[in-house]
């Protein structure tokens, strides 16, 4: 895929970011009275990839002036090598604007994780394309690959239009659109329809479309693998088929992507990934995986994928990169990979855990 060469930045994402708190020791939330806080989002989440690796990532988003939280989320994304822009928005009163809060424990053996989004008033729901100089962004810096979530695009009707527009400046401009479908049924029920069109709109500008088959299926309307009853050989077969769909609905599309992951328990998952491309499909069959929490690995492997992408890697060494962002993202208390550099993340794609020193 061809990428932009005159580009300051190699990534960027828009957002809107807030922070997790999770117990300690995988308890549960209703018993934990001791808690990690972090900064988290989606998209964040797969800029890290690219970001931790030393290219030049940029995060769009909003922030609520004066606050505290808004100070630690700033300094958290400078942490890691992340640049940001966006306007810092007056609270208002003590019910005016906010961050999001995520609640989130990462269970342990036949206890499953359990996650509560608080996302009331949060100060990502106004994003708008009047909070950014796009022309500056896309013309006069230059991005590489714009990275869009289901998430933000699905979180409000400001949101969805601001997406769109910035998937449209990124075409004019010549920027690689990539898209994770992330679909929520909270956000969508009632508005099906306006997110339908406005997911199908972005999906057509996009050169990399990723998700899994409930996404595929429920954002843009393609008929995915039948439910339950096949072995691991037929279920692959099914998802092509439904990448072939795809690549019929959406012609534009370079690269089309799903992970694949069977749960055996909360801390042992059974992991791989498809990824078509130019070179045809791409498959990382399910392997044992250990899990410290789950939550962040499907934006690994896409940050992965992406990072592979702006290397200049053949598809079949970035769908192998992103199995394994994947997978190391599922080793840390936070929702991202954080790769120490590329060697410890092809250590883990070799499945080689020996202490390195």
């Amino acid at each position: 895929m061809q990428l932009r060469e005159d580009a300051r930045w190699a990534l960027v994402v828009p957002t809107s970011i807030g922070v997790r708190i999770t117990p300690e020791n995988r308890q549960p939330v209703h018993t934990s009275s001791r808690y990690l806080m972090h900064a988290t989002s989606a998209e964040t989440n797969v800029a890290s990839v690219a970001s931790y690796l030393g290219m030049p990532t940029k995060v769009l988003t909003r922030f609520v002036e004066g606050s505290p939280v808004s100070a630690f989320i700033k300094a958290d994304l400078r942490s890691r090598g992340m640049a940001y822009e966006g306007p810092d928005v007056p609270q208002g009163d003590a019910w005016g604007n906010r961050h999001q809060f995520n609640i989130a424990d990462s269970g342990f053996g036949g206890r499953a994780p359990r996650v509560w989004n608080d996302r009331a008033g949060e100060v990502g729901l106004d994003l708008s394309v009047d909070d950014f100089d796009l022309d500056k962004l896309f013309a006069e810096e230059g991005v590489k690959i714009l990275h869009l979530s289901g998430l933000v695009a699905a979180l409000s009707p400001k949101t969805s239009a601001f997406c769109v527009e910035l998937a449209r400046k990124a075409k004019e401009h010549g920027t690689a659109i990539s898209f994770d479908l992330n679909y929520r049924k909270s956000f969508w029920t009632g508005r099906e329809d306006e997110l339908g069109a406005a997911f199908a709109e972005i999906a057509s500008l996009c050169d990399v479309l990723y998700g899994n088959e409930e996404d595929f299926q429920l954002c843009l309307g393609i008929q995915g693998p039948e439910a339950g009853g096949q072995d691991i050989d037929e279920e692959i077969e099914q998802f092509k088929e439904m990448i072939g769909r795809i690549r019929e609905a959406y012609p534009a599309a370079q690269i089309i992507g799903t992970s694949l992951r069977e749960v055996v328990s909360a801390n042992h998952h059974r992991w791989g990934m498809i990824l078509w491309g130019e070179d045809g499909f791409n498959v990382a069959e399910l392997r044992d995986i250990d899990v410290i929490d789950r939550i962040g690995g499907g934006d690994g492997s896409v940050g992965g994928v992406l990072y592979g992408l702006l290397k200049g890697w053949s598809v079949e060494k970035c769908m192998q990169f992103g199995w394994a962002t994947g997978a190391l993202a599922a080793t840390s208390t936070h929702d991202y990979g954080a790769p120490a550099d590329e060697a410890q993340v092809w250590s883990i794609w070799e499945g080689n855990a020996r202490v390195q020193r």
